[in-house]
């Protein structure tokens, strides 16, 4: 490996390298602020908690949201969803949810099954693709929740979204989405996609680092969701039970001010750049969906289009296990990630349960020759894997 340029192409998993501005704000902070939000008078305090705001309300102009105390702090996306899902469901309800999901969904819903809670997982076509009014179809009298990803973390594959909102409006169904993998990759507006709440990663597309995430929760919705936390928020501390207004409801404990300092200067970023984002993405989703389809031996799961898809690419090399494909493309400076991606409900939608798939997901920092770079390599793979 020495003198091999590292490339990497797992930015699906957490987005690197971040923007500069996201290592200054982050050093910035704790050299310079330091203290916690909320928890104190002084001078310090108060900075880092104009830090905090200052990142909601990057995030509320991000999302379209009107009120940025209405976007919620969490350490991840997964601890957003289990939030709703774990606060809102109770025995005899109905959840509605995809067969794509990522087990940050699947793994939450099937623990509200096994507590008495029905679950109906919409089946997708084998190329990952789902239809909205086979939502529209599963919704009962007793529906409480529709759950769907924005994007899958395996084929990449965007989900009808808008469409499925506007559903869930209409039969007065809460409509949550898991912005995992395309919050700051994709335009999201909740008031024009009807979203009710948005659980999303700060770590991958908004370039935040790990440890940081959030939720959007509409007006209203905070009176059906129970906290999954109590304690401390730093606001009336005279009483000893929960606040029940935002968000402090949801935000017990001392924040990661340090990483919502670089998570800001990560979402303005994406800010800054407009729409240059999503347009690169789909570029270099487009040179790897064309160059992997014309390698023998060679299968790309999901849609062979650019359009409709973020850039996440699944695929598979006969006669190679995923875990081989890995390892070859790592020999050549390649990163990537093969397996399961914690989604074997998508991989049985793909028929690719239980071996997996080896995934590149390029980010807007990775440059066209990285994209001919990994191509070459999984030529060679390929032509060695043909061979025997």
């Amino acid at each position: 490996m020495t003198g091999v340029k590292t490339i990497y192409l797992d930015n699906a998993a957490t987005s690197w390298p971040k923007p500069e501005a996201v290592y200054r704000a982050m050093d910035d902070f704790m050299r310079r602020t330091g203290a916690s939000p909320g928890r104190s008078g002084h001078r310090l305090s108060i900075e880092a908690g104009r830090v905090a705001y200052d990142t909601r309300e990057a995030l509320a102009m991000l999302f379209g949201v009107r009120d940025p105390t209405r976007i919620v702090f969490t350490a991840n996306a997964t601890e957003a969803l289990n939030v709703v899902i774990r606060g809102m469901l109770h025995p005899g309800d109905h959840v509605i949810t995809s067969g794509m999901e990522h087990n940050s969904v699947m793994r939450p819903l099937r623990a509200a099954e096994q507590a008495g809670v029905r679950v109906t997982v919409v089946p997708y076509q084998p190329a990952g693709t789902l239809q909205a009014g086979g939502v529209e179809r599963a919704i009962g009298e007793d529906t409480r929740l529709i759950v769907l990803s924005h994007a899958s973390n395996v084929a990449g594959n965007l989900l009808p979204i808008a469409e499925a909102g506007l559903i869930a409006r209409k039969r007065g169904v809460t409509f949550l989405v898991d912005a995992a993998q395309t919050a700051g990759c994709c335009a999201i507006n909740v008031e024009a996609m009807n979203i009710d709440v948005l659980a999303f990663s700060g770590h991958k597309g908004l370039y935040g680092p790990q440890g940081t995430g959030g939720l959007y929760i509409r007006q209203g919705m905070e009176s059906r969701i129970r906290p999954l936390k109590h304690g401390g928020t730093g606001s009336r501390s005279e009483s000893e039970y929960q606040p029940e207004f935002l968000p402090d409801k949801y935000e017990s404990g001392t924040p990661n001010t340090v990483g919502l300092a670089g998570l800001c200067a990560g979402v303005r970023f994406v800010l800054e750049q407009g729409g240059a984002i999503q347009r690169r993405e789909r570029e270099l989703a487009a040179a790897l969906l064309q160059g992997l389809g014309g390698i023998p031996g060679v299968v790309v799961h999901g849609q062979n289009s650019a359009e409709g898809r973020i850039a996440v690419i699944s695929f598979n090399i006969s006669g190679l296990t995923p875990s081989e494909v890995s390892m070859g493309l790592e020999e050549h400076g390649i990163l990537c990630r093969p397996g399961l991606h914690c989604s074997p409900a998508a991989h049985r939608t793909l028929g690719t349960f239980p071996q997996g798939t080896a995934r590149l997901s390029p980010g807007y920092f990775t440059s066209d020759e990285d994209i001919e770079a990994a191509l070459q390599a999984v030529r060679e793979i390929a032509a060695r894997g043909a061979g025997g």
